[in-house]
């Protein structure tokens, strides 16, 4: 009797929902959390992709990550791409936002186009462009010409390159960020606008003392997606420049991918640098997430 008691209890109100978010549990936990504490594990062999080779080796390939100049590198191009990929991601999307959030045919028509570019593939991106700014046959490179009196091949100049690229990532993400905040801005109330308008506020002043100051919640998130998704940066980098000229665009994931699934396959080595980037990833956003949720507190 006690057991069909403790039965019936599993399927009762406050006891179902546990069922219906269990698929979702097992996918993050075979697919997130398992090749999570793998990846420590192997981070401490010096196994590569073949698995010949399985010999615990305890903390060197961490120690040897400190000396790889490469790598150190890496880090520094990855860390340039989010100092200016993510605060002008979110600049120009808030301000485009707060310019199109209301729901008239031209605001609506603007935010279906700069969502267009979220739904292409970041691989074809890559290619298009690549082909787009090439010195030989792309046509950007030929209007430059007429006015500098030769192409510039703008991916293959240490100059440009990374500058480029960090172009692109803004175009390719920005029209979500967009979304997402048009969004917040619709749950704004509306009376807090209609009473700005009364005491005289302009658009500036409601964007700058009602409009971020409500956002918070919504750029705190925003924020803290983005950081994590410049940080692991790959697709565009590897389709466009492929880490060059000279490493100058190679980032930290491309550099873990080189090392783990081309010649000499140091699984290992690669799995050790994958954690190093969990931890630094997960050092910054506790740390922004903190901040942001403190001057959250200080608003409301």
């Amino acid at each position: 009797m006690e057991s069909k008691i403790k039965f019936s209890k599993l399927f009762d109100k406050d006891h179902v929902g546990y069922f219906f978010i269990l698929p979702s549990l097992l996918i993050i936990f075979i697919f997130t959390i398992m090749p999570l504490f793998e990846a420590f594990g192997i981070a401490a062999t010096d196994m590569n992709i073949f698995m010949s080779k399985w010999n615990f080796t305890g903390m060197e390939n961490f120690i040897r990550s400190f000396q790889d100049e490469r790598l150190l590198n890496s880090f520094k191009n990855t860390a340039i791409f989010v100092l200016f990929n993510v605060p002008i991601q979110i600049a120009i999307s808030l301000v485009l936002a707060f310019w199109l959030y209301q729901s008239t045919w031209f605001g609506k028509f603007c935010r279906s186009v700069y969502y267009i570019p979220v739904l292409c593939s970041s691989t074809a991106v890559g290619i298009i462009f690549n082909l787009m700014l090439n010195s030989t046959v792309g046509y950007i490179p030929y209007i430059i010409s007429k006015f500098t009196g030769e192409p510039i091949a703008l991916f293959a100049e240490e100059k440009y390159a990374m500058a480029v690229i960090i172009f692109l990532a803004i175009w390719k993400s920005f029209g979500k960020t967009v979304i997402i905040l048009v969004s917040g801005i619709n749950n704004i109330s509306s009376t807090y606008f209609e009473a700005s308008e009364i005491d005289g506020a302009n658009k500036f002043q409601q964007f700058i003392y009602i409009t971020i100051p409500n956002l918070l919640p919504t750029l705190n998130f925003i924020l803290l997606t983005s950081i994590i998704g410049a940080f692991q940066v790959f697709d565009i980098v590897y389709v466009t420049t492929g880490g060059g000229p000279n490493f100058t665009t190679e980032t930290i994931v491309q550099y873990i991918y080189n090392r783990g699934f081309s010649a000499p396959y140091e699984v290992g080595y690669a799995s050790a640098m994958a954690v190093e980037l969990f931890i630094i990833i997960a050092v910054i956003i506790l740390f922004f997430k903190g901040f942001m949720e403190r001057k959250i507190e200080k608003t409301f």
